[in-house]
This record gives C-alpha cells, sequence and structure tokens, in this order.
C-alpha cells in the first residue's frame, strides 16, 4: 500500500480468545485510555498538594534540599510503576491479561485508601511505591491488548487516539487536585483515585474480554523469561526505541517532579498553577491528536524523528533566551509549552516502533518498554529535579541534554538514516 494513503484504524482481531466480542473502537480507546490514566491521576491530581501533604507529614525543612524531598512523594509512586513490570509482562504472557489487570487494580484501591491513614513521610514512601508496582500490572496490560488487536501504524493511530483522550487526565488532575483542596483535606486526593480505581475495575470486569489465546501464552518459568527479554535486547529497533523512549521521558519527568516548585517560586502562579499545567498539557494533547490523524499517511518515523530535532533545537533555544534574559512566564511558557507538546509526536510512535517486532511476546515487549519509560526515565528525573535551585535553567539544560543522547540513540539505531517511510 503506497505510503500516502491512509489505513483505517481497524482491529487485527474482533473477538477476544474466547470468542467474546472485542467493544468497539472508541470504547476500547477509552477504556485503555482510562487504565493508562491510572498513573497520570496518582501522580498529577496530588501536585497542588504537595507542601500540604509534606508539611502534614513532618517534612518542614526550608533548605531547597528539604524543599526538594517532596519530589519524592511522586518519585517513589513511578519508581514502583516501574520496574515490576518486568515481572507483570511474563505473567501476562502466561495467565493473560484479565486476572493480572483485576489484581492491579484491585491494589491499587487498596494502596490509595491506606495512604489516607499515613502520617509518616518514609511509610508513605513505601505504600506510594506499592501503589505503583499494582498500578503497572494495569499499564501493562492496557499495552498488551492494544498489541494483540493491533500492529504497526493502526497500533501507531489506535494509541494515539488513546494517548489524546488521555491526555484530558493530566490537563484536568491538578485543577481537580486544587478544587478538592478548596472544600476538603488533602486525603480526600487519595479517596477519588480510590473511587477511580474502583469504576475501572467493574467496567474491565464486564466488557474487556481475554485477548490472549491459550495457545499464544508462554510457560512461566526464569528460562522462558530470560529467553523473551533477551529477544527484546537483540531486536535492534525495539531496543533502540525503548532506550530512546527512556532517556527523552526522563526530561518529561523531571518537569513533572518540580512543576509545582516552579511555578510557585520562580513564576509565583501559586494558587494559578492548575490553570499552567493545564495549558502544557494541553499542547500535549493538540499533538497527540494530530499524530493520530496523520502518522498513518506520513509514517511513524517521520514524524517521531522531527519531533526529536524540534524539541532538542526547542530546548537549546529556551535556555538561551533564560540564560540572556532571565526568568520571565512571557517566554518561558510559549516555547516549553511547544517544546512539551513533542513528547506526543514521539510517544506513541516509538511505542508502536519498539513493540511492532515482538507481536508473540507482547506482554514481555510492554515490560521492558515500560520499564525504559518508567523506571529509567524516573531516575533521570529525579537527578534532573534534584539541581532545581530556584531557576529553570537546569530543567532547560536537563531537556536539551537528554534531546542530543536521545537522537544519537535513534541515529544509531536507524544506522543513520532518519525520516524513513516504513
Amino acid at each position: 500500500m503506497p505510503d500516502s494513503e491512509p489505513i483505517p484504524v481497524q482491529p487485527v482481531k474482533s473477538v477476544g480468545a474466547h470468542g467474546r466480542p472485542v467493544p468497539g473502537r472508541m470504547e476500547m480507546v477509552i477504556m485503555v485510555a482510562g487504565l493508562m490514566a491510572l498513573n497520570a491521576l496518582a501522580i498529577d491530581i496530588m501536585l497542588p498538594a504537595l507542601g500540604q501533604i509534606a508539611e502534614s507529614i513532618g517534612l518542614t525543612g526550608t533548605s531547597p534540599e528539604d524543599a526538594n524531598r517532596q519530589q519524592l512523594i511522586v518519585f517513589s509512586y513511578v519508581l514502583g510503576f516501574g520496574a515490576p513490570q518486568l515481572v507483570w509482562g511474563p505473567i501476562s504472557d502466561r495467565f493473560g491479561r484479565r486476572g493480572p489487570l483485576f489484581v492491579g487494580l484491585v491494589g491499587y484501591v487498596l494502596m490509595a485508601l491506606l495512604c489516607i491513614t499515613i502520617r509518616e513521610f518514609h511509610a508513605l514512601l513505601a505504600v506510594r511505591f506499592m501503589q505503583g508496582v499494582f498500578a503497572s500490572g494495569a499499564r501493562l496490560v492496557a499495552v498488551s491488548v492494544v498489541r494483540d488487536l493491533y500492529a504497526g501504524r493502526r497500533m501507531a493511530g489506535f494509541m494515539s487516539l488513546v494517548m489524546t483522550i488521555f491526555m484530558v487526565v493530566p490537563m484536568i488532575a491538578p485543577a481537580i487536585g486544587q478544587l478538592i483542596l478548596f472544600v476538603a483535606p488533602w486525603e480526600w486526593i487519595f479517596a477519588v483515585l480510590a473511587v477511580f480505581g474502583s469504576a475501572l475495575l467493574v467496567w474491565t470486569w464486564l466488557r474487556l474480554p481475554e485477548t490472549l489465546a491459550p495457545e499464544n501464552r508462554n510457560p512461566l518459568n526464569l528460562g522462558a523469561a530470560a529467553r523473551s527479554y533477551m529477544a527484546v535486547i537483540r531486536n535492534r529497533t525495539t531496543f533502540g526505541y525503548m532506550c530512546a523512549s527512556g532517556v527523552i521521558f526522563g526530561a518529561l519527568f523531571s518537569f513533572i517532579g518540580s512543576s509545582e516548585q516552579i511555578f510557585r517560586d520562580v513564576f509565583k502562579q501559586e494558587e494559578t498553577f492548575a490553570f499552567w499545567f493545564a495549558g502544557v498539557a494541553s499542547a500535549l494533547a493538540c499533538a497527540n491528536f494530530f499524530n493520530s490523524r496523520m502518522v498513518e499517511k506520513i509514517g511513524m518515523r517521520r514524524i517521531s524523528h522531527a519531533a526529536m530535532i524540534f524539541f532538542t533545537l526547542m530546548s537549546v533555544s529556551l535556555a538561551l533566551v533564560t540564560y540572556i534574559f532571565g526568568e520571565s512566564l512571557l517566554w518561558f511558557f510559549p516555547m516549553f509549552a511547544m517544546t512539551f507538546a513533542c513528547f506526543g509526536l514521539m510517544g506513541a510512535n516509538f511505542s508502536a516502533l519498539a513493540m511492532e517486532p515482538l507481536g508473540k511476546i507482547a506482554g514481555t515487549a510492554s515490560a521492558a518498554y515500560g520499564f525504559a519509560t518508567t523506571t529509567v526515565s524516573s531516575l533521570i528525573g529525579i537527578m534532573i529535579g534534584r539541581f532545581y535551585n530556584g531557576s529553570t535553567l537546569p530543567l532547560i539544560i536537563g531537556f536539551a541534554c537528554l534531546g542530543i543522547v536521545s537522537l544519537i540513540i535513534v541515529l544509531v539505531t536507524e544506522e543513520g538514516k532518519l525520516f524513513s517511510s516504513r
């Protein structure tokens, strides 16, 4: 089929493993977006409350190092979300998608309820870590189900639609968190997480069929898991885009972790933080929607490679403007929003490129990719976040450096050939 001809975003399978019909496309898009939003909601809804939570659990230091510790409330969850996917992957390839999904959702709800009762910093970090562990199971199953049903540009198109809807959550989550704080204490934020997780549990239980046929399941043992992960590492395309994603998404996590401090301390926008954050997220949502409409015509590589180069150039430009003229929301916000939008043109495409060669071990491939884009990315984000010093320069310089490294990785992966129509 010519590269310019659009490919209908139709599933490869229209029924589940046991003959149960797959829900319609839009229902599947919203369902998968909801499952992925568990993660975004668990992070973004509490950003306006980090200061209150830190004070409530005894983080009373006034130095930048003490203030930066509140970022760990976010990063402990993200760290829990990352590495356990390496375990969830083989489990879902052995037992199917539904069982691990339900275990993950139940655990997510229980940990949210437990967070309400905690008043000690390290205990809260531990429970947040476990909430991330359970959320990682739901996220992995969501991506694995998509790979079970779609492939190639169809998967990229579907995931872009998912990300377009999914991005509504980070757009409105801080505002929801702020509204909760106006009428109730911060503990109610975790109650909202529990309600959201419970609703998804009921919905998927009733509507989502098993998508992994029994004959396609892999044995659950260390040897089989090792062989599957070695297949991921040995595949040049999968491993390359997995590494590039792990690096570039470190920039995203560095902003999420320090965003509340930046808008509060640098730009004095504490009361309107949720709106500025929503504006940045809106740019990302628009980019995801554009990708969903154009990726089947233009191609995953052309769009993502161009976005990666633009991301790097905009980061360098913003760093120079800030260094020369100083801090100002007047140029920071539009330039940063355009830079941040590039994640919408890289995320779904990098994911589809990494997953496409390994459809038979989609759970394992999704686990490896999820590990790279959460654990590796969050560790990078923590390192950049620790350099926050009351200025946006450490964040912006971090963006530029990560863009350059990611571009080098993709160049090596593609053997120096960017913008291929494949």
